[in-house]
Order: structure tokens, then sequence, then C-alpha cells
């Protein structure tokens, strides 16, 4: 496993811990539930802000095959961080980051692949992920324009 990989997977053990730790009792730590979708979010902002672009650069302008599953997930998953949780939501999220996360771990996934594509200047892009900034949140949302 490379640094790229090591970090960004250590980031979902991460969220995934903070995703369980959110449903206590058959109700929602409301705090826990916070630091999760900051940091998912944020998580997301990596890939979409350095890992995605910085693989097309290294690939001469061609975006991986599997950027555009990667950035529809993100948005759904990004859906998903805006009503109110409930113990429901946060199932359907962590089936959901399950599904996903496989998409970018391993051999032959996201982080893997651009560890091979920094070609040993994976410490560079791990800098470039740690400063990467807190993504503003806004308010939960449950009104209508939520169901389209």
């Amino acid at each position: 496993m490379g640094p790229i990989e090591r970090f960004m997977s250590e980031d979902h053990a991460r969220l995934d811990a903070l995703l369980h730790a959110s449903v206590v009792g058959g109700g929602i730590d409301a705090a826990t539930y916070e630091r999760f979708r900051a940091g998912l979010l944020r998580h997301i902002g990596m890939e979409e802000k350095i890992l995605l672009p910085f693989a097309k650069e290294k690939r001469g302008g061609e975006p991986l095959p599997i950027a555009r599953a990667l950035r529809t997930d993100h948005g759904s998953i990004a859906k998903l961080l805006v009503p109110t949780p409930t113990p429901a939501l946060c199932e359907t999220l962590r089936a959901e980051l399950a599904r996903h996360n496989a998409l970018e771990e391993g051999d032959q996934g996201l982080y893997a692949t651009c560890d091979a594509l920094a070609n040993g200047g994976s410490e560079d892009v791990v800098n470039a992920l740690r400063a990467a900034p807190v993504v503003p949140t806004a308010k939960h949302y449950d009104g209508p324009l939520l169901k389209r």
C-alpha cells in the first residue's frame, strides 16, 4: 500500500468509525454526526480537487476511466448529507460508502492508481491532501426541494 492509499484509507476508517458512533440507542449523537459529515465532505473535496485532477494531469489530460462514476457517487453521497440524520439514513450512508469505497481502495482503486502515477512523488500528494481545507457545512434541510 502506497502513501496516498494509506492516508486516504485511514481517513475512510476514521469516517466509518464516526458514522458508527453517530447512532446511539436508536437516536443520533448530533455532535459526532456533524464531525462525520464535515469530515466526509472534506474527504470528497480531497478526491475531487486534488486526486482526480492529479491523475488527469499525469495522464496527459485524460481523466481516469472511473472518474465519472466517482463524481456521480460523490454527488449522491453529498445529497444524503443534506437532511437531518436518522438511524435509517446512517444505515443508507454506511451501505453507500462501503460500495463506493471499494472503488477507491485496493490494487485497482483510485488511491493505488494515484500512487502509481505519482512515480515516487506520493508524499507530495499526501502533503497536499493533509493541507486540504475544512469544508463549511450548511444547516440540514428536510423540505420539499430535497425530494427532487
